[in-house]
């Protein structure tokens, strides 16, 4: 392409180096396009919901089902207890975080297809990773689509500065999803109301977050957070996804009220 049909950007891109950070910060002068800006995106906590069974899973799946032909869902599930048994077995052996990372694709991959059959007869599919172009015909044909929320870094895991579990698990891969597709909600469905300053089951004196902000939530330095540590990272430098939202998928008619843009649960911000 000759250099004169190129914009101004595009010229210093070409003669440039990647490296240069006056450059790399001219790359975000235009605004990004949302993709999919009418989609929700829900993540089902693997531990903390599907790993419940039938008396969690089946009135949940019924709401989706409600839900289909009023809101488009992307829904993204966890790995729950079965991945941290075989964290722990990896370890023992000596397995390496990007191994780590292969073994929790594959059992977030399984709750996945579980889904996915519960919820056939509304002809709701399944997709992996290489199947995503499809996914906005997908959505435009059925209105949701299921894929395991582990991001497919598998061997490309970047190890994490403490310990060797994979620090981008499945609630990093569903928000990034729900950053690159500029999605209209990202909603993480799990057994408790949201985020409090202390885990609930364990602390009967913890409470309850409605809403907080990124920079507050680091001031606070609490133990235990509801949603990996990563995805409060990744808010940072989002540009379309700059809030997420947690509620209790175990309270019928949560999930209806979040997608309807109610403020149900609790509600973390990036600034």
């Amino acid at each position: 392409m000759p250099h004169e049909l190129l914009t101004a950007l595009g010229q210093s891109l070409i003669s440039g180096n990647l490296t240069d950070a006056e450059l790399l910060s001219q790359t975000s002068h235009n605004r990004v396009i949302p993709i999919l800006p009418e989609a929700n995106v829900l993540k089902i906590g693997g531990q903390s919901f599907i790993d419940r069974g039938r008396a969690a899973v089946f009135p949940l799946i019924e709401e989706i089902a409600a839900n289909l032909g009023t809101h488009k869902m992307m829904i993204g599930t966890g790995a729950g207890t079965r991945a941290r048994h075989a964290y722990s077995v990896g370890i023992d052996l000596g397995m390496p975080t990007g191994v780590l990372s292969v073994l929790g694709t594959f059992v977030s991959m399984q709750n996945a297809r579980m889904l996915h059959y519960l919820l056939a007869k509304h002809g709701i599919p399944f997709i992996e990773p290489v199947q995503f172009p499809q996914l906005p015909l997908y959505l435009e044909e059925r209105g949701a689509v299921i894929f395991f929320g582990m991001p497919p870094y598998t061997f490309w895991q970047q190890n994490p500065s403490v310990g060797r579990i994979p620090p981008h698990r499945t609630d990093t891969g569903v928000f990034l999803l729900s950053e690159v597709f500029g999605a209209k909600s990202m909603i993480y469905i799990k057994d408790e109301d949201g985020l409090y300053t202390a885990d609930p089951k364990k602390d009967r004196n913890a409470r309850f977050i409605p809403k907080i902000s990124v920079p507050e939530l680091r001031e606070m330095d609490l133990q235990d957070v509801v949603v990996e540590r990563a995805v409060l990272d990744f808010m940072e430098n989002a540009e379309t996804r700059r809030s997420i939202q947690v509620i209790n998928g175990l309270v019928p008619g949560n999930l209806t009220r979040a997608l309807n843009g109610e403020h149900v649960g609790t509600i973390i911000t990036a600034d």
